[in-house]
């Protein structure tokens, strides 16, 4: 069953991320990995000010396919297929080789809409913070890629401008 869009699906999409990353954590080792997502969900929403409900809750989402055994389908039933695609189009094909996988997923995300590349700019900046002052250059080479992918989009103008800002 299929349910409409409407105004409950972000608090839907934060229990499901919670239930779909139980037993992960970060690379800490002590943070529970649904801290990411949410934190992605807040920069969307209070940093990028950003309030779209469907980037909202594929922001909760944005993981599940790439690192849970939830699929394109199961997002869909759940929350349709706009949803699904946004979140589809942040998942890494863990089937091709890496130089490969990365490539493909920058060319999906150039080519996908505001709401998604608004996402990726999201993880990059939580990212970013979540990292060990030592582990910066690492994330950096994927917030340049992130920001590059964003271009001038007016959508994402303050997105942007936060994200320079943080890595300034």
């Amino acid at each position: 069953m299929t349910r409409s869009k409407n105004n409950d699906a972000w608090q839907r999409a934060a229990s499901f991320a919670a239930r779909s990353h139980l037993h992960q954590f970060r690379r800490d080792g002590k943070t529970p990995y649904s801290a990411h997502p949410f934190r992605v969900a807040m920069t969307v929403r209070h940093v990028f000010e950003i309030d779209d409900p469907t980037v909202i809750t594929a922001a909760l989402l944005h993981d599940v396919i790439e690192d849970t055994t939830v699929d394109y389908d199961d997002l869909a039933e759940e929350f349709g297929t706009e949803v699904a695609e946004i979140v589809a189009v942040l998942s890494k094909d863990p089937r091709m080789p890496e130089p490969q996988r990365e490539q493909a997923y920058d060319e999906g995300l150039a080519r996908a809409g505001w709401k998604a590349k608004a996402i990726k700019l999201a993880d990059v900046y939580d990212n970013y913070c979540d990292c060990a002052p030592d582990g910066r250059k690492k994330i950096l080479d994927k917030v340049h890629r992130a920001l590059a992918i964003a271009g001038a989009d007016q959508h994402l103008t303050l997105a942007v401008r936060a994200v320079k800002e943080l890595i300034s």
